[in-house]
């Protein structure tokens, strides 16, 4: 069975899509780069950097595969998940290449146009994790400028037991220095993947996603003074169950938009044979007068959501999501005052209170809705 392609959504014409990467806008364009595997529908390396563009947000059109494993350092993984930092007319992109014996080093490629990427001849420019001595658990590199003009890049990891965001620092976006950890801890499963770290109102953003459990992404809100990390609340506000490893980005409006990926946890991973994941809507966070984050679409997206949908059940006593066969999501009803639904073919996002809490999922495929 195949399902109807997506219309609000990047998702590859063929093939498997997992974490986003080299979220940016250059050019004129939105970009969305992402894990790719054009020949299988689940999860298979070497891995590729798919690519689509938008000019609005909404609609993605699909561009060539951007990045693909041709280099000894990406012999066996290929080309895993990383960021894209954009200054003075050039996109500076950062990944993660997995080699021999699935050693994991952070390299870069750079691009002048966004659809032509050429990759550093210095490659790989970060070899070792600070945690993990076989280097098979260090990846996912996001990259930022900090205040002074100097630039900071956060990577997972972990080793037996051991999950941890790490940092390191830069003057010239080339060589870098290891800066200590920012976050570590023993109950979070094997590896924090794909961490982000970024600035809301007055306050940091500290978020990975969990290993142990792939519909938990946590977000840590705190303070972050360019060396470390104090964190002052931990929150959930993507519920899943299908949201994993978001990765964000500042537009040109100067707001921070989030994407995240979207993929069936428990579910026969290729039910459709033509493709196989896609990317959330666009998300801009923002913290509320108490201190919440919240997750809600862009406004572009305003003319999509509306406020009655089969996955909705909004009774006198309780509140309830369903993706058509199991109930998601339940809360009393009088702690509900708004609920949003943003509907595709066969998916669903729903966004309760504003954005506190966010939950997106894949309909059952019987339970298709127009």
């Amino acid at each position: 069975m195949s399902f109807p392609p997506l219309a609000f959504h990047v998702e590859p014409e063929r093939g498997w899509l997992n974490d986003p990467n080299g979220l940016c806008y250059f050019g004129g364009k939105y970009h969305a780069y992402y894990q790719h595997n054009p020949t299988a529908t689940v999860w298979t390396a070497p891995l590729s950097w798919g690519h689509a563009v938008s000019e609005d947000l909404l609609h993605w059109e699909p561009a060539p595969i951007a990045l693909s494993p041709d280099m000894p350092y990406e012999s066996t993984g290929g080309c895993f998940s990383g960021s894209a930092y954009v200054e003075e007319g050039k996109i500076w992109f950062y990944y993660t290449a997995v080699g021999e014996d699935g050693v994991q080093t952070q390299c870069l490629a750079t691009s002048e146009d966004g659809y032509h990427l050429e990759k550093y001849p210095g490659n790989p420019i970060l070899t070792g994790g600070p945690i993990d001595p076989t280097g098979r658990d260090f990846r996912d590199p996001k990259v930022f400028r900090w205040s002074d003009g100097s630039y900071r890049m956060v990577c997972g990891t972990g080793y037996e037991g051991r999950a941890a965001v790490v940092l390191y620092k830069s003057q010239d976006k080339l060589s870098w220095e290891y800066a200590g950890i920012l976050f570590e801890t023993r109950d979070m499963g094997p590896v924090l993947e794909c961490p982000d770290l970024y600035p809301i109102e007055d306050k940091w953003v500290l978020c990975f996603s969990r290993m142990d459990q792939p519909q938990r992404v946590t977000f840590l809100v705190g303070d972050f003074d360019g060396e470390r990390f104090t964190p002052e609340s931990v929150q959930h506000p993507a519920v899943g169950p299908n949201f994993y490893a978001p990765q964000s980005f500042l537009d040109p409006q100067g707001r921070r938009l989030v994407l995240g990926w979207m993929t069936p946890w428990g579910a026969p991973e290729d039910p459709d044979p033509v493709r196989s994941g896609c990317l959330t809507v666009p998300l801009e966070v923002t913290l509320d007068d108490a201190g919440t984050l919240c997750l809600f679409p862009v406004e572009e997206a305003d003319s999509l959501l509306r406020k009655e949908d089969p996955c909705l059940r909004q009774g006198e006593w309780l509140f309830q999501i369903t993706d058509g066969k199991k109930l998601l999501l339940e809360r009393p009803a009088q702690e509900v005052w708004d609920a949003r639904v943003l509907a595709d073919t066969h998916t669903r996002e729903v966004f309760i209170n504003g954005g506190e809490q966010y939950c997106s999922f894949f309909l059952e495929p019987d339970a298709f809705q127009d």
